[in-house]
Order: structure tokens, then C-alpha cells, then sequence
């Protein structure tokens, strides 16, 4: 198969190395060259927020795959997403590509059952409200017969190379340095975590699947529920460095938020953090089958690989 991968942060980059590996023609499109690239797989520069050269840099791609990352802001993703959503199909239509959305679970809001994807959109906030206005997007434009689209949902996730998920970078690798995780929000609820291996391979699962299995969004499985508390718990034993976890009283994050603009940006999506947070992705075990990768596997994984200092 011929396939763009739009984004090449921890989810691009995996991706673009499962689809190598298994012998596919990659293409790599972002504003800048990433540093190093699998054997094989081409690079051509694109703009997906203005769309400068974006159809031109897909080349003669079967699939276009976003997995592009937009700055942690609502007010960029509000800005920009539906942008870049509008501007990736725009370039499938014209191109004749799908379009395959790696994607969040913002969408879906505030919410106490675990999260399914018939769940209504939500329409607040700023990141909530942009990614639910991406979904509009491509679900009209499947509708419409423009472009083949669907989307694979991933909770919070970790994984080798992503040191910008909490989990990972106020976590773990505090953990690694023998200082306490340092967390914005509460650590007891229950939680699910996607394992980003785990997100690229149902991401090439729908790349194989029919034109049946599009139109749609899908759930990325993840390993059994734990509380944040007991994943960290769990990394500190791997590891064999002490547990030691301090999480921000709410009104000291609020107050620090006047000032440091992450945890301003994280108070409208406490919804996450505030309650369990489950995901119920029976639907794509029960069409795709597989497993997740257990906890205790993708832990150990991403220790070893940040202990030597792997990015």
C-alpha cells in the first residue's frame, strides 16, 4: 500500500514504523524534516494548517493518516483543527485518498458511564468543541461520498517516545530521576491509558479493514482499569525506585494557572481526571479481536527506553 502519514510525534512515528516494517510505501509530511526517518520511508514538506502543499506532498497516497499534534491550547485547537480537518479531506477528495483520523476521546465531554462511540458530541469548551467539529467534518464527508473517513480513538496515552504525556513526563520519568510524580489532578480514580504501540496497530487494522468497517469511529483497546496511583505504582516497582506522588490542590492549580498556562489549559478538560475515567472499546474486539498490551509490558518498555535516554 501507498500511505501518508500526516504528523510524525509518538503516535506518527510509530505508525510510520509498523507500516515499514511490514514492507508498505511510506511518506512523511510536516512543516520540517523529522531528524531521522525509517530506512525507506520518503519525507515531503506541508502545511496541513494553511494546506500549502498538502495535496502535492501526499503524492500518489492510497491513505492519508493524520496524526498530527496542535499545540495544547483551546483557543489553537478551536482556531486550527477544523482547518486541518477541512484542509486533509479537501486534499483526499482531490487525490482520491481515504482519510483515517488518530484520534482523542475530547469529544465526548463530561461524562460518568464509560465512554462509547454513539455518545453524543460535545459542544463546549475549546478543545472538546474542536475535535467534536473534526468529527462533523469527516463524518460529512463520508456521508457525502467525497471521501472515505473514520476515526481510531485513544485515551491518555503512553508509550517510548511520548515524554508529553502526563503520565510519561510528570510521571514516570520524575519517577526515573528519584524525584516524586508530580501531578495536576487527582490519582485515585480509575483511569485508562492507551499504550501508543497499541494505537498504531488498530490504526493499521483499519487501514486493512473493508470499506465497511469506514465511516465510522473506533475505540482503541486498552489493558485492564487502574487508578493512576496503582500505574505509577506499578512503573516505580518495574523500575525498583520508591513511590512518591504529590498531586496539586485544586485551588493552588487554579491559582498557578494564572501563571503557568499547561495547567490553565488542563482546568476545562478536568473531566478526565475528576471522576473514573473508562473506555469501552468492546466494539473493536469484537469486530478486529487481539488484545491490549498488558500494563506490566508497556511499562517495562517505556523505563528501559527512557533509561537510556530514548526520545
Amino acid at each position: 500500500m501507498n500511505i501518508t502519514v500526516l504528523g510524525y510525534g509518538s503516535v506518527g512515528r510509530t505508525v510510520t514504523e509498523a507500516l515499514a516494517a511490514r514492507g508498505d510505501r511510506v511518506r512523511v509530511i510536516q512543516r520540517r524534516r523529522p531528524e531521522t526517518l525509517p530506512e525507506g520511508v520518503a519525507f515531503a514538506p506541508a502545511d496541513a494548517v494553511t494546506a500549502a502543499g498538502l495535496a502535492e506532498a501526499m503524492g500518489e497516497a492510497d491513505t492519508l493518516v493524520c496524526a498530527l499534534g496542535l499545540p495544547y491550547s483551546g483557543k489553537v485547537f478551536r482556531r486550527d483543527w477544523p482547518s486541518v480537518a477541512q484542509n486533509c479531506l479537501d486534499a483526499c477528495a482531490r487525490t482520491g485518498a481515504r482519510f483515517l483520523l488518530a484520534d482523542d476521546l475530547y469529544m465526548y465531554g463530561p461524562q460518568t458511564a464509560p465512554l462509547t462511540e454513539d455518545m453524543p458530541l460535545d459542544g463546549g469548551g475549546g478543545k472538546p468543541w474542536a475535535r467534536a467539529e473534526v468529527t462533523r467534518l469527516w463524518q460529512a464527508a463520508h456521508a457525502q461520498g467525497r471521501v472515505m473517513a473514520c476515526a481510531v480513538r485513544a485515551s491518555d496515552f503512553y508509550g517510548p517516545h511520548a515524554r508529553n504525556s502526563m503520565l510519561v513526563g510528570q510521571g514516570i520519568d520524575r519517577l526515573l530521576a528519584g524525584k516524586p510524580a508530580q501531578m495536576a489532578f487527582p490519582v485515585d480514580h480509575p483511569h485508562d491509558y492507551t499504550y501508543v504501540p497499541d494505537f498504531a496497530r488498530a490504526i493499521v487494522q483499519l487501514i486493512d479493514a473493508p470499506e465497511a468497517d469506514w465511516g465510522q469511529a473506533w475505540h482503541v483497546p486498552n489493558a485492564p482499569t487502574r487508578t493512576t496511583r496503582e500505574v505509577l505504582a506499578e512503573a516505580a516497582d518495574i523500575a525498583g525506585v520508591p513511590l512518591r506522588v504529590t498531586v496539586l490542590p485544586a485551588l493552588l492549580r487554579r491559582a498557578l494557572g494564572l501563571f503557568v498556562p499547561i495547567l490553565s489549559e488542563l482546568e476545562e478538560m478536568r473531566f478526565q481526571w475528576d471522576r473514573p475515567y473508562r473506555v469501552d472499546s468492546s466494539k473493536f474486539t469484537q469486530r478486529f479481536g487481539g488484545t491490549a498490551t498488558p500494563l506490566e509490558e508497556g511499562l517495562a518498555v517505556v523505563i528501559a527506553a527512557h533509561r537510556h535516554g530514548g526520545q
